[in-house]
């Protein structure tokens, strides 16, 4: 089989093909025989070396998500059948509860290899079944950037219908947090730096958007759309050098999901305690909140919005696109 690896993982344009015998399931584990896996941010910082704790394996084979067909089953697997379209979970061992460290162990595609294989061997228990409308290209959309949209809105204080919602950027997780809030009845506030994002934004339920380059002080033109109350939720993918503005953003007592690291700087704790701020960490979610997140998805026929799909020997070219920032949604990489 063919497969992608990182042997130095000192950019985008050490990523290697190469070629190994296809591997074959043990006990309680599956082959999956993958057809796409998609990019996330995290993906940009494993190409460049940096690991989110300690240091990243050797060879490592890149990508958390990806979706596939169940070819094979090892003894004692009653989980799946042959022929079941999966997705494997971001971390193999989150199940339900609260996270754990050795969660975090078992990420894929960081702590473990990933995706970006022709085929992968799964736990049985590593495993969700996609929603039957979807395409295999969108399945694999869901283990990272959904789960870490739906752990935002419904794993902490549920987001409400009536409520308001606010999203920075056009990127996988915003995009999700978009869908998941506009099905759920809530009114949702975008950011960007483009008005032609923030018009396809709208196209997908947003009701107003915010040019923030036009408006660098961006939270006051949030404050003025909900009349100086501010946002329920604001799904913050920025970091420190946003977090200021989306708390000043949220209202009173509103919550700020804290998911990206894309920018640098420091936090000052004082606003958030003045505005009595839930500010939440969230690192993608538990099978428990997939599975959850799935049921949804199938209910409202929720479609992923795809930005690009790339083909398997055009990976590099994938990882170069996310980098551009020019996307809205998820990049995507069709496995033959």
């Amino acid at each position: 089989m063919k497969f992608y690896k990182f042997p130095q993982a000192a950019g985008i344009d050490t990523l290697e093909l190469h070629e190994t015998p296809t591997p074959q399931p043990g006990r309680g584990q599956i082959l999956v025989k993958m057809r796409a896996a998609s990019l996330n941010y995290r993906d940009l910082n494993v190409a460049a070396g940096r690991a989110a704790r300690g240091t990243l394996p050797p060879n490592l084979v890149p990508l958390s998500d990806g979706a596939g067909e169940v070819v094979a089953l090892g003894a004692d697997v009653t989980r799946v059948a042959v022929g079941d379209r999966v997705a494997g979970m971001f971390m193999q061992n989150w199940l339900g509860g609260d996270m754990e460290a050795y969660h975090v162990d078992s990420s894929r595609g960081g702590a473990i290899d990933g995706v970006l294989a022709e085929y992968v061997v799964f736990d049985q228990d590593g495993v969700v079944p996609i929603p039957a409308h979807l395409s295999f290209e969108e399945g694999a959309t869901l283990p990272c950037a959904g789960v870490t949209a739906w752990n935002a809105l419904y794993a902490g204080r549920s987001l409400r219908a009536g409520e308001t919602v606010l999203i920075l950027g056009t990127g996988g997780v915003s995009i999700f947090a978009l869908q998941f809030a506009h099905a759920a009845g809530a009114r949702v506030i975008a950011t960007s730096s483009s008005d032609d994002k923030l018009a396809r934004v709208k196209a997908l339920g947003a009701s107003d958007g915010v040019n923030y380059r036009q408006h660098p002080e961006w939270h006051e033109q949030v404050l003025a759309l909900t009349h100086g109350r501010g946002v329920d939720h604001v799904v913050e993918v920025g970091g420190a050098g946003t977090l200021a503005r989306s708390v000043e953003a949220a209202r009173i007592g509103g919550q700020v999901h804290l998911i990206g690291v894309l920018t640098g700087g420091e936090i000052n704790p004082t606003p958030i305690l003045r505005r009595n701020t839930v500010l939440r960490g969230i690192y993608v979610g538990s099978r428990q909140m997939f599975q959850a997140m799935n049921a949804a998805i199938a209910l409202h026929e929720i479609r992923p919005v795809i930005d690009r799909v790339f083909d398997f020997d055009r990976a590099r070219d994938a990882y170069h696109h996310l980098k551009g920032q020019t996307h809205v949604g998820k990049v995507v990489i069709r496995i033959p």
